[in-house]
């Protein structure tokens, strides 16, 4: 019987090896990608663009307002001959008050700003959903491989036990603690499975594509917050929205001032010929500052709450990267200390059962070395993920997309 015990320790090698060998069709780039397009973020992002575009297409036009058509007419005024009658014709054309227009293009400017950086925080966002779906994905199939490992193992023992009982070396209660042991395992191999089978369904339904393996990787070098960092830009983004939005209310108005452009006709009586004339006529709105107030608090409300989220949004971040670098410290110390004990107790399983083949060992010892063997040959592969995970969280934290 050659059981997996002997070999683990290169299993252990060759498994995390196999993270950064193993070939993959999809990067975690196009994953982003695939997951963005299914999103309601992405439907979001694309409704700002369009209505930062149409506000742009305002701006660009040189009325503040669509134009207005006028028409009157009025018959026989008071001590006017019988049968006179004026008509009027005419079109109003709203204008911008000195300053707005340039000031509702710096701000159109600063929303368009605002809307890509919005995006690009959305897709850091979502690339950690990514990154810990991934995490808890790879999590779930070493899991079931190693327990599916450990099946192998036992139903290989099982059978050598059973031919020693028959055989008279072995007493019938010893086979009934192996066949037990496998019952066992065959019973964490069936959760296993449901385990992985929840994660494939949360990935597909999260990207729509096939799942990905965590590949090694170091650390990144980058030991301070960026301040390309995306949350950092969109709140930047958003102190500076905040600004144009209150200089534009100091210099625009409730009514825009109107220049109206029309032709008169009148007819003094019957019998009397036309007259013509044109019109124009210039409407100003005065006195309109007070109205203006509350708009104006309003705006530099908004201001006011966008520099106080900027400067939280950076304690914010600055405490979540500094909590991500301890828990990649601790992680690493961690995963030295799984290693080291996985392989004892590897090479102590395979001690016990070169010495229960010589017949110098009880069974219930070589199962309890068994058990502590994959107990830690589990705990090392997990180490192994969450390590990876520690490293993807603080990318994270650094805002890196992939």
């Amino acid at each position: 019987m050659a059981l997996a015990v002997s070999t683990s320790v290169r299993a252990q090698d060759s498994q995390q090896v196999s993270l950064t060998a193993e070939k993959v069709s999809l990067t975690l780039n196009q994953a982003l990608e695939a997951a963005w397009q299914r999103s309601l973020e992405a439907s979001e992002s694309r409704g700002r663009l369009a209505i930062v575009q149409a506000d742009q297409a305002v701006n660009q036009n040189w009325l503040a307002a669509a134009p207005a058509f006028n028409m009157a007419q009025r018959d026989g005024k008071a001590g006017t001959p019988s049968g006179s009658r004026e008509t009027e014709l005419g079109l109003s054309f709203p204008l911008w008050w000195p300053g707005q227009r340039a000031a509702g293009d710096q701000a159109t400017q600063s929303q368009l700003g605002l809307s890509l950086a919005t995006e690009q925080a959305e897709r850091l966002r979502l690339a950690g959903r990514l990154r810990e779906a991934i995490g808890a994905l790879n999590l779930a199939e070493v899991e079931l491989n190693l327990v599916e490992r450990q099946v192998k193992d036992l139903g290989q023992l099982t059978q050598d036990v059973d031919k020693r009982v028959q055989a008279g070396d072995l007493a019938p209660a010893d086979a009934l603690a192996a066949r037990s042991e496998l019952l066992g395992a065959q019973a964490k191999a069936i959760s296993a499975r449901q385990v992985l089978a929840v994660q494939q369904s949360h990935w597909h339904l999260l990207t729509g594509v096939p799942s990905l393996k965590l590949l090694t990787r170091a650390a990144p070098t980058l030991a301070q917050l960026p301040d390309t960092h995306p949350e950092l830009v969109l709140a930047n983004a958003a102190l500076d929205l905040g600004q144009r939005r209150a200089d534009l209310a100091r210099v625009q108005r409730s009514d825009s001032p109107e220049l109206s452009l029309g032709m008169r006709q009148e007819r003094p009586g019957l019998g009397a010929g036309l007259q013509s004339s044109v019109v124009v006529a210039l409407r100003v709105p005065v006195g309109g500052q007070v109205y203006q107030q509350p708009r104006i608090a309003a705006a530099l409300g908004e201001l006011d709450v966008a520099q106080t989220q900027a400067l939280r949004t950076r304690q914010r971040l600055t405490a979540e990267l500094t909590l991500a670098q301890s828990q990649l410290s601790l992680s690493q110390a961690q995963l030295l200390a799984e290693r080291e004990r996985a392989q004892l107790l590897s090479e102590r399983a395979r001690l016990i059962d070169k010495s229960f083949r010589a017949g110098e060992s009880a069974l219930p010892d070589m199962l309890r070395a068994l058990t502590a063997a994959a107990s830690a040959e589990s705990a090392f592969t997990r180490q192994q993920i969450n390590h990876q995970t520690a490293i993807a969280r603080i990318e994270q934290a650094l805002g890196l997309l992939p």
